[in-house]
């Protein structure tokens, strides 16, 4: 017998300030057609004054242990994915701790930007394989907004907040692709490209938040390329073909790259959840964020097989295949 690590709820969580293309062309030299056709982004979420990555992360969180019945006092494990934490430290999973959970469970944050939710799952999966936790909160959770540098077209077009949570349990399998939970993680990094996507600032270097930079067609090209490896390293090491899949949700970084990874693999594009039109990129929180919006209007259903895939800056990637 296999210890799996089955989703049993899924919650997500928007700031309720919808800023739309028209809106920042007011302000920098873009226009919404422009932005459309090179993003497929048509507006985006904005946390508000006062409202923190630890606030979108505990409302995610609640929804999804809501929808998976299951009470924050059973909850072993928590790990936050953010590249926005309330603080340099505590990490932001102690608040959502304090707030859900019994006093000693063990909470922390994950900063692999936007890759962070495949890696907060993979991590969480170890955990339950090697007998340490049964049942746990994966959350990804950004306030982007506040790194962003609003006169610069090139980025402040493409990121919004948000935040997406799933509640997972331990669950005896059978070893095989036929059992429901996780099937396989798969992560990477290459740090030989830090300067292709980062955020110039920091505690150790200029001791401020700094703001994204981003060289947008070297990233584009590396995540093509990586993303597709990441999916078909997992069905790969599953003895799966792209067909078997029921659904891909990746990170919704960028509609182009949505299309171009589903055609280089060979995935029906109605095969792929797109949230990037109304969501933006919310980096660590827009894999759970697209998981909710396919799960809550019915299109993702018990039993389906479901690929996750990330790319951030690092550069991290990696895949995640489950069975819902």
């Amino acid at each position: 017998m296999t210890l799996r690590t089955v989703i049993r709820g899924v919650g997500s969580y928007l700031p309720a300030r919808i800023v739309t293309n028209a809106e920042l062309a007011a302000k920098v030299d873009t226009t919404d057609e422009w932005i459309t056709e090179r993003t497929g982004i048509r507006e985006r979420h904005v946390a508000a004054d006062g409202e923190f990555t630890s606030d979108l992360a505990i409302a995610a969180a609640e929804r999804a242990l809501k929808a998976g019945g299951i009470d924050g006092s059973q909850l072993d494990l928590i790990v936050v994915a953010t590249a926005t934490p309330d603080n340099t430290f505590p990490a932001t999973a102690a608040k959502v701790q304090a707030r859900l959970a019994r006093p000693g469970v063990p909470s922390f944050d994950i900063q692999a930007v936007c890759s962070g939710f495949v890696y907060a799952l993979a991590t969480v999966d170890n955990f339950v394989r090697a007998g340490q936790a049964k049942t746990a909160l994966v959350i990804g959770a950004e306030t982007f907004s506040r790194i962003l540098d609003w006169n610069d077209r090139t980025t402040c077009v493409l990121f919004g907040d948000g935040a997406g949570a799933v509640v997972v349990t331990a669950e005896q399998g059978s070893g095989t692709g036929s059992d429901r939970g996780i099937l396989s993680t798969h992560l990477h990094s290459d740090g030989r490209q830090h300067d292709m996507l980062l955020v110039d600032g920091g505690p150790s270097t200029t001791q401020t938040t700094g703001h994204v930079r981003m060289k947008g067609k070297e990233v584009f090209r590396h995540a093509v390329v990586n993303l597709a490896e990441a999916v078909n390293e997992a069905l790969a090491a599953n003895s799966l073909t792209s067909q078997d899949l029921d659904w891909l949700v990746p990170h919704q970084a960028n509609r182009r790259i949505l299309d171009s990874t589903a055609q280089k693999l060979g995935i029906d594009p109605a095969k792929v959840v797109v949230t990037v039109d109304r969501h933006a990129n919310t980096s660590a929180a827009s894999i759970p964020l697209a998981l909710d919006a396919a799960v809550s209007d019915g299109r993702i259903k018990p039993g389906h097989l479901v690929l996750m895939e990330a790319m951030g800056g690092g550069f991290t990637w990696g895949s995640a295949l489950a069975r819902m």
